[in-house]
């Protein structure tokens, strides 16, 4: 089974004050609907928008413009009547929306993300439904095109080198062309695309024009000429003239038949970032540059002479414009900010508005056009300025500009006689028509800068009106807002001194707070529970700690595991059923949830009384890797264990589960030892040898020596080998570990082995030899499941399948077993929260599943196919992935010899343990050593005896450290530094704690020697 592409989890918290209505980040695309007055925006936060056009005030009833300067502008400079208003919006894509266009008789709205995916809204349908993907590219998708409104495909271009035609039906990709570069393949990036039905061009970073046909996909022609990346293309109906425009400053303007540049514009002083033109023939566009100048460009009449065009700058905006669309009276700009702003267009087919001399020039030159209209009272129309009047390219005849340095221009051919009216030469400075613009449709504030706080639980942001907010992680709300602030200002008053592993990456490229888990480190991060303020009190063990990507994947996705207990539920009430009707229904099956009974007084007995939890091993763990081990390098000891070492088939005083959830950690114990505990639930321990150190085996009675419970079972099960030994002519010997194959059998048979010695009740089978077990795994094979969520599911229920097939007697109990509230407190997070599943490509993340915490339940069905694997184990069985713990490696010292130095077998003093090991669990290991209890005082402790903390103190480069500090906390903060660190331990004077004379010192120096002796064999010998 090929292996799937790893999967993450992303999850966007709520702004605190949602309202529909505006972009929270720049604004990328713009699209206008004529037939039903509606302008369609995406933006940089993945939003698409709709809004509502007053067709009266956009497009005059009788066609015309009006005068160069709006006629319904109040006296504030505002106007009057308000000609936009909010439709409708979706939140379409993860990522920004780099390009939008209108299909399907302006029926559909296709639009290309940097998340990889191009999606089609349908606003206008009777019912409102969310975008729908209709094709993904493996990097980001930078721009779409139509051919026309009846066409029923779409063309879309990204940085993955790669064009596709994509069916609006959802037929998908219908042709796929691939425009890498020539000499860089990297520069064949699409950044542009215009197609007609017979004609398809795009260009980037490489600065050519290519040609295709949309058709068959085989390549037309190329035209090279600009110098930079080409930024925006435009096709003529026909398809026989290209436009082009460039960050070289230029629009060139090619000729399909000719297969050459016609002519190069030059009225913009910066980058060419958009072109726009709703006129079939090209003959009137606009154009937008980095410096935000709006220019419209009229060349009707100029019999392909564009020289003799008229360019006239509309509008400056105070950022670089990024699109530009026009219709009637009106013409939107979009930029950086989150606002669209609305300048009124400038009528250049009255020639009258034009100056004097201009008029005569045109006049001489062009044809002069005529709309048909009759112009009245042309004496109240305000004139064009000279300086608004561009220079169309350098090789127009007018209007001559001053040299940039006060020099005059260069010398022009020679002019007619017509061209002596010509005023003087014109400053070279443009004072575009309009400053303001006529209607400002507002964005709202999105978020531009964060900062994650050193308990990785916090983020503090910055959004674009200047507020700083502080949201909580895990209750995916904000918390504390502090006004208009600098982010850095308010940064040290909430930050706090701790060090917490990285488990997520927040994300504000969207203008929203986006957390993303990856399944390689969402769930190193712990915090203790003692730390935690909740509503509910709930009891935790001693030093409980919370695994914080757990935490909060077991509330985003709390629907579905609600579902997923029904579903359980119903499939074994299916497996149940043969058997109950059997038994004639009087047995029921066991409850969904029960309750651990209480141990010694540890433990809630109703901890959790709605919750499913295992019936078998699947209990909450213990805290993992908290002791701590001796860190000598080289040295041939193994870390002392503590007080044996426990297999799942080896039962110590009774039912070893119960004991790891309840058993309280001020238990006697080797704080300094590997011993960590596995996923489900049972300790185990791995010997810390050199690679030269090689442990001999054991023999079988030191095996059985080492064994826990071999004293009560030893006469048990001595017949029982007896037997064995007897029957297995073939099989390994209990002295030789490595009869089997090292490589496949050493497991198996290290299990087999305990299973018989610690099992009692269970009958004995003959054991099989080698060759005929191999023979029998070789021909069984497990069951493959699907590599998801669903496999996971799958997995379970064909467990109970076979349990019920072996025996078939036994009512099948439940196997999903989600995390306790001990163990993952209950949280209630906002039912909008957005929950994103994505799978990484090889451009990015694609997004594959997109939901709230509130519709997680609903679409199980999705979620199961979609999701990846881990994440069921994790919901569904509450086991995370397996990963060695972080641990950290220190000295200890008494403070100026004031008290016994701590002594070991080889006179080393340097020592490792968990990075989440506290400061008060050092000083108990301190106190273990040099105040130990006396013996044959029994084993209750004394409740009015001082704890280690309570008279004891540690410190680090002369810092007292609080107790509830973290050995990572200490390293980050207090230590700073890469070497082992250097710790005191002093007595605070509470209570005495005597010396012993040398000779004393000594002797315990011997036992301890021979006590860590012990420890090393104990790990080492195999149980």
């Amino acid at each position: 089974m090929a292996k799937k592409a790893r999967q993450r989890i992303s999850y966007v918290l709520e702004h605190p004050h949602p309202c529909p209505g505006g972009h929270r980040l720049g604004v990328n695309g713009l699209a206008v609907d004529r037939e039903n007055a509606i302008l369609y925006s995406g933006g940089r936060d993945g939003v698409l928008c709709a809004w509502d056009l007053n067709r009266d005030l956009v497009a005059p009833p009788n066609g015309n413009h009006s005068s160069v300067i709006d006629s319904v502008v109040g006296t504030n400079g505002k106007p009057q009547q308000s000609m936009t208003r909010f439709r409708a919006q979706t939140n379409a894509h993860t990522h920004w929306v780099n390009d939008i266009a209108l299909a399907q008789n302006h029926t559909a709205l296709v639009s290309a993300s940097s998340d990889l995916l191009v999606k089609v809204w349908r606003p206008l349908g009777s019912e409102a439904k969310e975008p729908t993907t209709i094709g993904q590219h493996a990097d980001y998708v930078k721009c779409v095109a139509t051919p026309n409104q009846s066409t029923n495909w779409v063309a879309s271009g990204g940085l993955d080198r790669k064009i596709y035609l994509w069916d609006l039906a959802g037929g998908g990709k219908t042709l796929e062309l691939d425009v890498k570069g020539e000499d860089v393949a990297e520069k064949g990036s699409v950044y542009a695309l215009g197609v007609t039905h017979n004609v398809l061009a795009n260009g980037g970073p490489e600065s050519i024009v290519r040609l295709w046909d949309p058709k068959s996909g085989k390549r037309i022609t190329k035209f090279v000429g600009h110098t930079d990346t080409i930024r925006s293309i435009l096709i003529n109906e026909s398809g026989d003239m290209i436009m082009s425009a460039s960050s070289d400053q230029t629009v060139k303007v090619w000729s399909v038949t000719a297969g050459r540049c016609m002519h190069t514009l030059t009225m913009h002083d910066s980058s060419v970032w958009a072109l726009f033109s709703d006129d079939p023939e090209l003959n009137v566009f606009y154009s937008t540059d980095r410096s935000g100048l709006v220019v419209k460009t009229d060349v009707r009449g100029t019999m392909g002479e564009l020289d003799n065009g008229l360019s006239v700058a509309v509008a400056q905006e105070n950022d670089g414009v990024s699109r530009v669309v026009a219709w009637g009276d009106s013409i939107w700009t979009a930029t950086t900010r989150a606002s669209i702003n609305r300048w009124r267009n400038v009528d250049t087919s009255d020639a009258t508005q034009l100056p004097e001399a201009f008029r005569q020039h045109r006049a001489s030159m062009v044809t002069i056009r005529s709309n048909g209209t009759t112009i009245s009272e042309s004496s109240t129309k305000k004139t064009i300025r000279p300086r608004s009047i561009l220079r169309i390219s350098n090789t127009a005849s007018f209007p001559l500009v001053l040299g940039r340095d006060g020099d005059e221009a260069p010398a022009s051919p020679p002019r007619k006689g017509s061209e002596t009216h010509l005023p003087e030469l014109v400053d070279s400075r443009v004072e575009p028509i309009q400053h303001e613009p006529e209607e400002t449709i507002a964005g709202q504030f999105g978020l531009v800068k964060h900062r994650l706080l050193n308990d990785r639980r916090r983020v503090l942001t910055l959004d674009t009106a200047g507020e700083v907010l502080l949201w909580d992680l895990i209750q995916c709300q904000p918390i504390q807002s502090f006004g208009k602030q600098h982010l850095e200002d308010v940064e040290p008053t909430v930050n706090n001194r701790e060090a917490v592993a990285p488990w997520c990456s927040i994300d504000t490229s969207s203008g929203n707070l986006t957390v993303v888990l990856e399944p390689y480190n969402c769930f190193d991060a712990e915090m203790y529970a003692d730390e935690l303020a909740l509503e509910e009190p709930v009891d935790f063990r001693e030093d409980q700690r919370i695994n914080l990507g757990k935490w909060v994947l077991r509330y985003l996705f709390a629907n579905l595991i609600d579902v997923e207990i029904k579903r359980d539920e119903a499939f074994r009430h299916k497996v149940n059923e043969p058997l109950m009707k059997r038994t004639g229904g009087g047995r029921i099956l066991p409850p969904l949830a029960i309750s651990i009974p209480a141990l010694g007084g540890w433990g809630s007995p109703d901890s959790s009384s709605a919750t499913p939890r295992a019936t078998g091993l699947h209990y909450p763990p213990m805290t993992p890797g908290m002791a701590i081990g001796l860190a000598t390098p080289g040295s041939p000891m193994a870390p002392a264990l503590v007080d044996s070492l426990t297999t799942p088939l080896s039962p110590i005083g009774g039912d070893r589960r119960y004991s790891q959830v309840s058993r309280p950690s001020q238990e006697r114990e080797d704080y300094f030892q590997d011993a960590i505990l596995s996923p489900d639930g049972h300790q185990s321990a791995k010997a810390a040898q050199t690679p030269a150190t090689e442990v001999p085996p054991p023999t079988s009675s030191e095996q059985q020596a080492k064994t826990p419970n071999a004293d009560a079972t030893k006469e048990q099960d001595k017949d029982a080998k007896e037997k064995e030994k007897e029957k297995d002519n073939g099989a390994k010997t209990p002295s030789n570990p490595f009869g089997m194959k090292k490589l496949m059998g050493m497991g198996k048979a290290l299990n087999m082995k305990l299973g018989r010695s610690s099992s009692t009740a269970a009958a004995e089978k003959p054991a099989m030899d080698e060759k005929a077990e191999e023979s029998e795994s070789s021909s069984t094979h497990e069951k493959e499941f699907e590599d998801n969520f669903s496999g996971v599911v799958q997995k379970i229920r064909n467990e109970y399948e076979k349990q019920i097939a072996e025996n078939p007697d036994q009512l099948v109990e439940t196997r999903i077993t989600p995390s306790l509230p001990n163990d993952t407190p209950v949280v209630k997070l906002p039912p909008g929260t957005k929950v994103i599943i994505q799978e990484e490509t090889s451009g990015g993340s694609a997004e594959i599943y997109r939901g709230t915490v509130a519709s997680a339940g609903v679409d199980a069905d999705i979620i199961e196919q979609r999701a990846p694997q881990w994440l069921a184990e994790v919901l569904l069985t509450n086991t995370i992935p397996p990963k060695d713990p972080v641990k950290v490696s220190f000295v200890l010292y008494p403070w100026k010899d004031e008290l016994p130095p701590l002594v070991s077998a080889d006179g080393n003093n340097r020592l490792n343990a968990n990075r989440m090991l506290r400061v008060k669990k050092i000083l108990a290991y301190v106190a273990e050593r040099i105040d130990p209890v006396p013996e044959g005082e029994g084993e209750e402790p004394d409740p009015e005896a001082l704890k280690p903390e309570e008279y004891l103190e540690l410190y680090c480069n002369d810092q007292l450290l609080p107790n509830k500090m973290t050995l990572a906390t200490l390293r980050t903060h207090v230590w700073r530094g890469g070497n082992d660190i250097v710790l005191h331990y002093k007595a605070n004077g509470r209570k005495e704690i005597p010396i012993p004379p040398p000779e004393e010192q000594g002797a315990t120096k011997e036992a301890a020697s021979e006590k860590d002796d012990a420890s090393v064999q104990a790990v080492s010998s195999p149980t």
